[in-house]
């Protein structure tokens, strides 16, 4: 596949220096390790490399769905793949899914999911900060998950929401306890609701509201990962890991 005008380039070095950058005639890059003309590098292959102005080599590669999430633009604390992948399996997220997201931030977690959904399931989102979300929308065309994505700026603990068709729920709120009795309307029966709790006392007050709603099935979990320095003759656990990030705190509907 050839990397052409306003495709994004994954330019790597190595696993902590690399750039996600779209690529436009006439324009360079300019990191410490040299300066990349993206002249030269349009018509070339995902996967090949080209020398920077320093010699050092940098890799060309087809960005992912993770690269695009770790890359996004912020200002709130994102949802790490480390939680989303097991947040997907956890409810049952698969393509053709319609899942409603409170709390869209700066969309990392509602471009993982829209790149599952889509093109037959649709993720609506709602946040009331005009800010974020305009950050999230740039996110979203950024990795081209904006097709699959609706966005609402709107206080459903206030104006409520009429909604009755969502396989999946997801809460990332500091009072997600609030709104749990407005999801359990939106949702179809047996659905499944995921919550982002960064703290135990959220985790706590969340779990037993839950019970109180009508959810079943209520797991609390966290996740955490450990990188491993495979090296001939020397390999060990990295000295860093990103432990905690979120609790995150799982439920079923019943009627």
């Amino acid at each position: 596949m050839e990397i052409e005008d306003g495709a994004y380039v994954l330019f790597f070095y190595h696993a902590s220096k690399n750039w996600l950058t779209r690529i436009e005639k006439n324009k360079k890059l300019h990191t410490h390790i040299g300066i990349i003309d993206f002249d030269s590098i349009l018509g070339l292959e995902y996967g090949s490399s080209v020398i920077t102005s320093k010699q050092k080599k940098v890799y060309l590669m087809l960005p992912t769905i993770f690269d695009f999430v770790m890359k996004s633009d912020r200002k709130t604390q994102i949802v790490y793949p480390k939680d989303l992948g097991y947040i997907a399996i956890r409810t049952g997220l698969k393509s053709g899914c319609n899942v409603l997201e409170i709390g869209t931030g700066s969309a990392s977690l509602t471009t993982f999911f829209a790149s599952l959904v889509g093109p037959s399931g649709h993720v609506f989102t709602y946040d009331i900060n005009e800010e974020f979300m305009e950050i999230a929308r740039k996110n979203l065309k950024k990795s081209g998950m904006e097709n699959y994505v609706s966005m609402f700026k709107q206080d459903i603990m206030t104006e409520g929401l009429e909604r009755t068709d969502i396989d999946i729920a997801i809460i990332d709120l500091g009072d997600p306890w609030n709104v749990l009795q407005i999801v359990h309307k939106c949702l179809k029966n047996s659905g499944s609701v995921a919550v982002i709790c960064p703290t135990m006392n959220q985790l706590e007050k969340t779990s037993k509201h839950m019970n109180e709603v009508g959810f079943m099935d209520i797991e609390s979990t966290e996740i955490m990962i450990r990188n491993i320095e495979a090296r001939e003759g020397k390999t060990r656990p990295s000295m860093r890991m990103i432990g905690h990030t979120t609790y995150l705190i799982f439920g079923r509907k019943i009627i």
